[in-house]
């Protein structure tokens, strides 16, 4: 009898023990699935994911499919979108209209036109109800109810209630609102610092805030004094130290005493990477903080630098230089306006355009994905969107140059 208990103890944990190891042997899976990386992929119409070296994990099942972010992706089906994990597991199945990019843990999502609020578990944290929102920013988002803007918190509760004509994100602490034709700030539990007196009011950079009183633009700081008095035909924000201001139709750049740093330039952009595009006579060059010309206006565009070199063009054909003005890639591919402008150095790679059909170049100018698609965008994180014969898909560039495109038939 002893014996026989004995033996069926012994079974019971060996059974226990199988149990917990198939479970930790699944919680490993599972762990495993959920840290590896996962492209989407596109075969014929529908989409689904793959490993890098397209090993197939989630079945092309969706009619589309982003990329995951915070280990979400959101998929469409039947017109729906709701997002998967790793696994494949319907975190929130497909139900929405329209979603938008998660921010700080929360997902804004449309039902039947209203807007309401995820979190990454799928709980409605905002039942669809607004008739419109914004990503969180600084912890707050932008909310809009019968034609008036306020802002809810994480939990849904709305801190400033829906009241204001106009309203923009928190910047530094403190949001541009509009109320009877007057713009104003308020912190972050709705409390007015700045009162309604200004035509226009521009985000806070740096410390300082552009508005506008009387036709005239100045700076104000976060208690509300006017650090830089009306003078300016036009004031943008400060950025990297110096602000652009625009006074007798000549551009030029302030720093943060009011001092007058570069003057004048018929336009000016924002300092980018310690450098500006200057326009002079429809010719385009950089100048550094001091005011002097590192790149004399020459070329007929240019656009900001990004990881260390900017497009230019020449001629009808463009090319890249780099922070001393030398030429890396020389003028020679397609001038299109909008890819001009809305492509650039990502990630060490830059989309360009040859005789219509768009290639990816490194830092030498040296051809790393050549020219033969429709379109295409800069990489992200690791992928780059492409278009091809009206079918969009992904592709991935490896350390050894090969290119894998993640699309079949």
């Amino acid at each position: 009898m002893k014996k026989t208990v004995f033996l069926i103890s012994i079974l019971g944990l060996l059974l226990a023990s199988c149990q917990q190891n198939q479970e930790l042997r699944q919680q490993n899976q599972e762990l495993y699935q959920q840290n590896q990386e996962l492209i989407p992929y596109r075969k014929g119409d529908k989409w689904g994911f793959c490993t890098p070296d397209k090993k197939i994990v989630i079945t092309p099942k969706y009619d589309g499919a982003g990329g995951f972010i915070k280990g979400l992706a959101p998929v469409i089906l039947n017109g729906k979108v709701g997002f998967i994990d790793k696994t494949g597991k319907e975190i929130v199945p497909p139900k929405y209209d329209g979603i938008r990019v998660l921010q700080e843990g929360l997902v804004p999502v449309i039902l039947n036109g209203k807007v309401g609020l995820i979190d990454t578990t799928g709980k409605e944290i905002v039942t669809p109800k607004y008739d419109d929102a914004k990503d969180f920013k600084e912890g707050l988002a932008l909310v809009k109810l019968n034609g008036k803007w306020g802002f809810i918190d994480k939990t849904g509760i709305e801190i400033v209630p829906p009241m204001y004509d106009e309203a923009y994100d928190f910047k530094e602490g403190l949001a541009s609102v509009k109320l009877n034709e007057k713009y104003c700030f308020i912190d972050k539990i709705g409390k007015l610092i700045v009162p309604p007196m200004y035509d226009v009011a521009y985000d806070f950079h740096e410390g300082l805030a552009s508005v506008k009183l009387n036709e005239k633009y100045c700076f104000i700081d976060k208690t509300g004094n006017e650090i830089i008095p009306p003078k300016y035909d036009y004031a943008s924000e400060f950025h990297e130290g110096l602000a652009r201001v625009k006074l007798n139709g000549k551009w030029g750049f302030i720093d943060k005493t009011g001092y007058e740093i570069v003057t004048p330039y018929d336009f000016v952009g924002d300092f980018h990477e310690g450098l500006a595009r200057v326009e002079l006579n429809r010719e385009y060059g950089f100048i550094d903080k001091t005011g002097y010309e590192i790149v004399t206006p020459k070329y007929d565009g240019a656009s900001d630098f990004h990881e260390g070199l900017a497009k230019v063009k020449l001629n009808g054909k463009v090319g890249f230089i780099d922070k001393t003005g030398k030429v890396i890639v020389p003028p020679k591919y397609d001038d299109d306006y909008n890819f001009f402008y809305r492509t650039y150095f990502q990630e060490g790679l830059a989309p360009v355009k040859l005789n219509g059909k768009v290639g990816f170049i490194d830092k030498t100018g040296k051809e790393i994905v050549p020219p033969k698609y429709d379109d295409a965008s800069y990489f992200q994180e690791g992928l780059a969107p492409v278009k091809l014969n009206g079918k969009e898909f992904y592709i991935k560039v490896f350390p050894d140059g090969k290119v894998v495109e993640y699309y079949e038939e």
